[in-house]
């Protein structure tokens, strides 16, 4: 006998869509406290929770519970098509996509028409973030997959390599750097740097230069790439960027260069990470594969 109606599926998918047990019961025309309760039972019936509840903020949904309520939202399409089949509630497949913010002027428009065209099917949408809030999206299951580099996360994510990337100084044509023949993290001590103000960015730029025993010197942590690049083209100091705009000048235009730093150890992956590292869903494994093909340079 089955414990759940179509009415409890309702009233998780609308907590999901909503956010809140509030604006959730103002949909479902019922109350707070009988929502709130109807959801205690559910989840002790499936006996793990599908949503975290956090005083004064919005309701994050648990990867399990966004497995729910795609499954859910899938069942009451179908009902929908049962009881009325002239009127039918088209089947939901929803993809979630994340991209690190810096990455996202040059991958992430790409990536969001490849998906589209490859999976007509699902509603793709996306959020451009830091590294720590993709992390933090990703582990409450507000994000499928991230597009982004591999950093902050742990064994608990599974990552595919797309590509290998490695930083750039950024410098005013006068600069004494842009001279050199060959720019190195020794070379780049002897000169104040621009690092980014995203903590898991600095301390992975600051870490390189650490564990060759070297103490650079921090002018600037900027808060976006083209105040960090703006800051570079005004000499300010040298930026330091695994991401390299085209354009030989800032945004308001002042001429700047671009000067690899081949260090070896510098490289740093592009990858698809998400959470969990059993099987993948499987409109998340057809978005890997469609993003893989697109992006993967061997």
């Amino acid at each position: 006998m089955l414990y759940l109606t179509l009415r409890h599926y309702e009233y998780v998918c609308a907590i999901g869509r909503q956010g809140s047990l509030s604006a959730a019961a103002g949909q479902l025309n019922v109350s707070q406290p009988a929502l709130s309760a109807a959801l205690t039972r559910i989840e002790a019936h499936l006996g793990h929770p599908l949503f975290i509840r956090r005083r004064g903020a919005a309701m994050a949904v648990t990867p399990q519970g966004r497995r729910f309520i795609d499954e859910a939202e899938a069942l009451l399409a179908r009902a929908a098509r049962i009881e009325d089949p002239a009127h039918p509630r088209p089947a939901a497949r929803r993809l979630r996509l994340g991209c690190f913010v810096d990455l996202a002027p040059f991958q992430l428009a790409p990536a969001l028409h490849g998906l589209r065209v490859a999976l007509p099917d699902a509603t793709v949408t996306y959020r451009a973030d830091g590294f720590e809030a993709l992390i933090s999206a990703m582990l409450k299951g507000q994000i499928d997959i991230a597009l982004t580099y591999d950093l902050g996360m742990d064994a608990g994510f599974a990552r595919q390599r797309l590509f290998e990337s490695h930083p750039n100084a950024l410098v005013a044509p006068d600069h004494p750097l842009n001279e050199q023949g060959r720019i190195s993290l020794e070379t780049l001590t002897s000169h104040p740097l621009i690092l980014s103000e995203e903590g898991l960015s600095a301390q992975h730029v600051l870490g390189l230069f650490r564990r060759k025993g070297l103490n650079p010197v921090v002018a600037h942590r900027a808060a976006s790439l083209e105040i960090l690049r703006s800051l570079a083209a005004h000499g300010e100091g040298v930026g330091v960027s695994y991401t390299n705009p085209p354009a030989a000048a800032s945004y308001d235009g002042k001429p700047l260069v671009s000067l690899p730093i081949p260090d070896p150890e510098a490289r740093e992956s592009v990858v698809l990470a998400r959470h969990g590292t059993g099987p993948a869903d499987p409109l998340v494994a057809e978005a890997t594969e469609v993003l893989s093909e697109m992006f993967r340079q061997d």
